[in-house]
């Protein structure tokens, strides 16, 4: 029998499991899962997004880069940067925290090395250029979509390492900072799927590798609808074994416009 996806978000609350993954198609409804996943643990009355992030869920989706948008600078064709819309997010991932150097690291092991974003003073915007290797840059370009969603990954990432070893620390007056201290879920909704093979391989394997670093009660909810990617985290995470049972799943939409979320065996 089809379910509604609050439906579904409450079963996957009600799993015990350290990870859970979910396949599904494009278009069957996995960012409106997350969002609907997110109301459940933590409602709010508005729907500003990320304003509260970090209280009891971090969630990376679609809505995430919306936080973003170009300056083109039609009038000279110059001045092209990607800024910020203010946000409690990025504020303590970049102004708190200083997490701007890890983020560079990320994109660029993502992307390119020369690729290179620079931030303004009060990190409201981000240039980007190629650099020469003489201690020059080239122009500010605008990157391309699949660039852009790396450097937001980037930034979500940076802050997914930090909560991960903030967390491990078992004592919370012993932790670094305390705004983690009631996290319960990290729900990652089809990280950047544009990305070539091998680096979302590589993507793949650093989500499971922190993931497996995670020693705390945090869980973790992984969608996706690239088979390579979830191929690598059902395996990096040895989701096959019998323990893992009932942690891998398969997200149907049925014709009637209820879902179904049926318990997925195997890596393809």
């Amino acid at each position: 029998m089809g379910q509604t996806l609050t439906e579904i978000a409450q079963s996957l609350k009600d799993n015990a499991k350290k990870v859970q993954l979910i396949y599904a198609f494009n278009g069957t409804g996995k960012t409106r899962l997350s969002r609907e996943f997110k109301e459940l643990i933590s409602p709010k009355e508005t729907d500003e997004i990320n304003e509260e992030f970090g209280i009891k869920i971090l969630y990376y989706n679609a809505f995430t880069e919306d936080l973003f948008y170009w300056d083109n600078d039609l009038d000279a064709d110059l001045d092209r940067k990607l800024k910020i819309q203010p946000n409690s997010f990025t504020d303590w991932v970049l102004r708190d925290q200083g997490q701007d150097q890890n983020i560079i690291r990320t994109f660029q092991q993502l992307t390119n090395e020369k690729l290179t974003p620079q931030f303004s003073e009060n990190y409201s915007e981000i240039h980007f250029s190629f650099e020469r290797g003489n201690e020059e840059s080239s122009e500010y370009v605008k990157i391309s979509k699949g660039e852009e969603s790396c450097f937001i990954w980037s930034i979500f990432y940076s802050l997914m390492e930090q909560v991960v070893g903030v967390l491990n620390i078992p004592e919370p007056n012993e932790r670094e900072v305390n705004q983690f201290n009631d996290l319960k879920y990290v729900f990652i909704d089809d990280p950047v799927s544009s990305l070539d093979d091998n680096h979302l391989i590589e993507l793949a394997v650093n989500v499971a590798e922190l993931i497996i670093s995670s020693k705390s009660n945090l869980k973790f909810i992984i969608t996706t609808h690239n088979p390579l990617f979830y191929n690598v985290i059902f395996n990096e995470l040895n989701l096959k074994s019998k323990k893992n049972r009932n942690c891998c799943f398969m997200l149907d939409k049925n014709e009637d416009g209820t879902f179904e979320l049926k318990e997925k065996f195997g890596d393809s």
